[in-house]
């Protein structure tokens, strides 16, 4: 696994001075007119605010191209299809970031880009993908010094599991009772009474991909054992990622974002909350505060196995100051050292990095690209 430093690929990021109090989803998708962002679910609501602008840390911020245009990010839910730039083909919505990564991928190689559950026709998109959020690290099959993408860190996260709140005896699930839970093991999903129902974000999620990692539980394992062979959860399906209101009967349990569950508490995403309340795995609260004045845990996103940094993805040869390919402005949007670009990480009211604590994030514990084979 090759490993470069992000801050070595510089150049100046465009600036404007425009902004709202808060980034809600847009009615309507963008169609841009420079570069695209699609994927993650996790990572939208902080990405929507840095593009379209945002005014939550006291002063505007807004992530442009050097050229001064906008960006566009796509959310990872909405229309079964979208179309992203001008002129370009619609295609099937990437939800989540496996099918953002995949989409890119697609946009770099010409190959036929499908994903699963959607009627959308498959076809080839080339060039239309410039950007994959990503909740999750390249993959052991994909991590290679020569990969044609460059995974930039993009902030700190950590995952826990959301339980409907009137069950509070679910708040302390350990690690181990969750892998037998998803696993199906007879009896484990009784947790103090209560009879706990596991659910899954759709396929293609990082968080689901990051949980059951966590967890030592494979998606065949958590699909088939846990569900089509235990007649006693056979309204098992997958949900929404990051969406509490999903969780509407006693005892039920998914995978959650904390920083999505604290930018949607806080007000600075659009609150899907519900009734989900956070559980710990650890005997460590997930954030400290309480009702809308929620901030990370540091300690609880530092653990080793629920604690993940979280990446903007893009095509290497693009960032590249010695490829024929390299593009200045792609460059400049994830150079950290610039105040407003896409990994910032900076502290000061003018900064990404800023906006980025206001939706839950952390600085990421690496500044280092990892390098990857097209997904």
């Amino acid at each position: 696994m090759k490993k470069i430093k992000a801050a070595a690929v510089c150049a100046a990021v465009g600036v404007a001075i425009a902004g709202v109090a808060i980034a809600v989803p847009a009615h309507a998708d963008p169609i841009s007119n420079s570069y695209t962002l699609v994927g993650s679910d996790t990572l939208q609501d902080v990405s929507n605010a840095l593009v379209n602008g945002t005014s939550i840390t006291g002063s505007s911020v807004r992530v442009l191209a050097s050229s001064g245009a906008s960006l566009g990010s796509f959310d990872a839910f909405g229309s079964a299809a979208i179309q992203v730039k001008q002129g370009g083909p619609s295609f099937a919505r990437p939800a989540g970031s496996g099918d953002g990564v995949k989409a890119l991928s697609r946009s770099i190689d010409g190959e036929t880009f499908a994903v699963a559950n959607n009627s959308t026709p498959t076809m080839k998109i080339p060039g239309q993908v410039d950007v994959a959020r990503s909740s999750s690290g390249p993959g052991s099959a994909t991590n290679t010094a020569s990969g044609v993408l460059a995974y930039v860190p993009f902030a700190r996260d950590a995952v826990t599991y959301a339980f409907n709140g009137s069950a509070a005896a679910l708040g302390s699930i350990t690690t181990a009772q969750l892998t037998q839970i998803y696993t199906c093991v007879a009896g484990a999903n009784v947790i103090n009474g209560v009879t706990v129902q596991p659910l899954l974000p759709q396929a293609g999620s990082g968080t689901r991909k990051f949980f059951l990692g966590a967890i030592g539980v494979t998606d065949n394992q958590a699909l088939v054992n846990c569900v089509t062979n235990n007649g006693a959860n056979p309204t098992f399906a997958a949900i929404n990622e990051n969406d509490g209101t999903a969780l509407t009967a006693v005892g039920q349990i998914a995978p959650f974002s904390v920083a999505s569950f604290i930018a949607q508490s806080n007000g600075a995403a659009q609150n899907r909350t519900g009734a989900a309340a956070l559980g710990s795995p650890i005997g460590t609260a997930p954030f400290t505060g309480t009702g809308t004045a929620l901030a990370a845990n540091s300690t609880y996103y530092a653990n080793s196995v629920w604690g993940r940094d979280t990446y903007m993805v893009v095509e290497y040869a693009r960032i590249d100051s010695a490829n024929a390919k390299f593009e200045q402005g792609l460059a400049d949007l994830v150079n950290p050292t610039k105040a407003k670009s896409l990994s910032n990480f900076g502290t000061g009211p003018t900064t990404s990095g800023a906006v980025k604590a206001k939706f839950g994030f952390l600085a990421p514990s690496s500044t280092t690209i990892l390098r990857a084979n097209a997904s």
